[in-house]
């Protein structure tokens, strides 16, 4: 990503393009969030999108790129967990285009079933998503097929367009806090920010068992853990993207690390207090919020509910108390 910037127009543009293809999700305050919290809690609701999760925004601008730039393309191959899969699938089917997607070894059985759905030609491939990775690389390349990175200047263009409807309904946020997988929802962000000229701050949340984040920004350099054992799937990454790491390193305020008992909390939290489903890294900011409550005590603050696919497995155990093993 050459320009971790992005102008108004640009953002604007992104959205225009994103609502021809879905309605912007809802941001709401929700009262017994903030009795819970002692904070004015605005939840960014992007468990409503089509594919109940963020990354089907930054699908739709970035396989219109691909047929822009590269129109004899016949199709993508890229790896994921279970969300960047499902909306990539959704987009480029739309357009006509094959859509391989590799996930690991006991990827969710629900996610994995979405995929195929909405069209994905899906294969089961390594230990974690890092193996998968590698492979969808090799197998693009072999077969002539683009391969989607995790990270890509129009996949945040499109995502950033999230913050931007926040940002523009309610621009007086203190903080908001959002998940970091590969870093595709915060960079776009820390771009929608910075173009509407706004001073909040930005928190990024990682899980304590997938903390390459904090390894690599303590040590200055690339720190890859050996595991990331986290049923929050969307946040489950060894190794920092070194673009976006770039940018949410001079963007956000700090990063914070939760546990798994603390997501799973969250995920009660959210149902008990809104009725609405989040996923392992959807709840991930609330658990984050709530680990610092008595910071943002009296505060406007923002958590993106970043997606809703949670296992029915797994939401029948963290509903009954536990928490999930990946």
């Amino acid at each position: 990503m050459a320009d971790p910037q992005f102008t108004l127009d640009e953002l604007q543009e992104a959205a225009a393009f994103v609502h021809a293809r879905m309605p912007a999700t809802p941001q709401h305050a929700w009262p017994l969030l903030a009795e819970e919290t002692g904070a004015e809690v605005w939840v960014k609701h992007e468990n409503h999108t089509p594919t109940g999760a963020f990354k089907v925004r930054g699908a739709h601008t970035f396989i219109d790129w691909l047929k822009r730039t590269h129109p004899d393309c016949p199709g993508i191959v890229t790896a994921t967990r279970g969300n960047h899969g499902q909306d990539q699938a959704l987009a480029a089917r739309a357009a006509g285009m094959v859509a391989r997607v590799y996930v690991p070894e006991g990827n969710s059985v629900e996610k994995n079933a979405a995929m195929r759905a909405f069209g994905a030609d899906l294969i089961v491939h390594g230990a974690d998503f890092d193996t998968a990775r590698e492979e969808a690389m090799r197998v693009a390349e072999a077969e002539g097929l683009h391969f989607v990175p995790p990270f890509h200047r129009e996949l945040v263009r499109g995502v950033a367009t999230y913050a931007f409807e926040l940002f523009t309904a309610v621009p007086d946020l203190h903080t908001v806090y959002v998940p970091i997988g590969c870093g595709s929802g915060i960079c776009g962000t820390i771009a929608a920010r910075d173009a509407l000229g706004l001073s909040t701050r930005i928190v990024g949340v990682v899980s304590e068992n997938a903390d390459c984040v904090l390894r690599s920004m303590a040590a200055g350099d690339f720190v890859e853990t050996q595991t990331a054992r986290t049923f929050a799937d969307g946040i489950a990454v060894r190794v920092p993207v070194p673009e976006a790491l770039a940018i949410y390193s001079a963007g956000a305020e700090r990063i914070v690390a939760v546990s798994d008992d603390e997501v799973a909390e969250a995920i009660r939290l959210y149902f008990r207090t809104t009725h609405n489903v989040a996923e392992g890294a959807g709840a991930a900011p609330l658990a984050a919020l709530m680990a610092e409550r008595g910071m943002m005590a009296g505060k406007r603050v923002g958590v993106i509910l970043c997606g809703g696919n949670i296992d029915t497995d797994w939401f029948v155990t963290v509903m009954s108390g536990g928490v999930p093993t990946p």
